[in-house]
């Protein structure tokens, strides 16, 4: 993308009309005398109007497409509100609604998590209610006066403030002292994953105890000291031939306890 350019899937931007301001009084006119084909006119001439806004927000990890249709979007509001009595240049009136639909958008959907505008706006105003009562008792509300005064549960009022927090990603580093960084992630337990392993290891140490010496003996050197059979074979003066034998008749042994 070019720096001072944006650029839009199958549009030729520099193709786009620009109307003058006198061009865009007279279509207001047409329009206000019932020809609706005059704003069609007014939005095609202002879509450049809609690009300068855009540039704004290049930065952005937003598609620029989506973005597009979000300021022609506001660009339509401001010609469907617009009074041209005022003598006001259309841009002036439009760039603000234009530049409030893009940020609406970006704010909703950045996000990797959906939350719905209901809950947003409700969340918004529980803040208004703890504001008003700071003031008036020098105190924060708790959960609980809240949930009486929206007449609703402590967790709904938990839920929708915890809508307007920002997600954090769990590779997000929680630690680091100049070596290897801990992250969010290595502190999230897997409850059931860790009661699993703990319970496997119950189980196989009372296998363990209940399989021959010589077999319990050779499972550990091999599994948990890490020796090879061979190795094996020479501590105990037997072959190698023997101790693969042992072995795989050790681990069925063990299968067949812990079932």
């Amino acid at each position: 993308m070019a720096k001072y350019k944006v650029e839009l899937t199958g549009v030729n931007t520099s193709e786009l009309k620009v109307l003058t301001n006198e061009e865009q009084m007279k279509l207001f006119e047409e329009l206000r005398a019932g020809n609706e084909a005059a704003k069609e006119e007014l939005v095609n001439g202002n879509l450049k109007l809609v690009l300068s806004v855009l540039r704004k927000f290049q930065n952005t990890k937003s598609n620029m497409d989506d973005l597009f249709q979000v300021g022609v979007i506001g660009l339509i509001k401001a010609i469907d509100n617009f009074d041209p009595s005022l003598n006001l240049k259309l841009s002036t009136y439009a760039i603000p609604l234009i530049v409030g639909e893009v940020k609406r958008f970006i704010r909703d959907n950045q996000s990797s998590v959906r939350v719905s505008r209901g809950m947003k706006d409700f969340a918004y105003q529980i803040l208004g209610f703890k504001e008003k009562f700071l003031q008036k008792n020098g105190y924060e509300p708790t959960c609980e006066e809240i949930a009486r005064y929206f007449n609703t549960s402590i967790f709904q009022i938990s839920y929708a403030l915890d809508s307007l927090k920002e997600p954090v990603s769990i590779f997000e580093p929680v630690y680091n002292d100049g070596g290897e960084p801990i992250y969010l992630a290595d502190q999230l337990a897997d409850t059931k994953e860790r009661n699993e392993e703990r319970d496997m290891h119950i189980l196989l140490k009372k296998a363990l105890n209940k399989i021959r010496d010589r077999d319990r003996r050779i499972l550990i050197e091999r599994y948990i000291i890490g020796k090879t059979q061979m190795e094996i074979a020479k501590k105990l003066n037997i072959s190698q031939a023997q101790v693969s034998r042992i072995e795989k008749n050790a681990i069925k042994s063990l299968k067949r306890i812990m079932k």
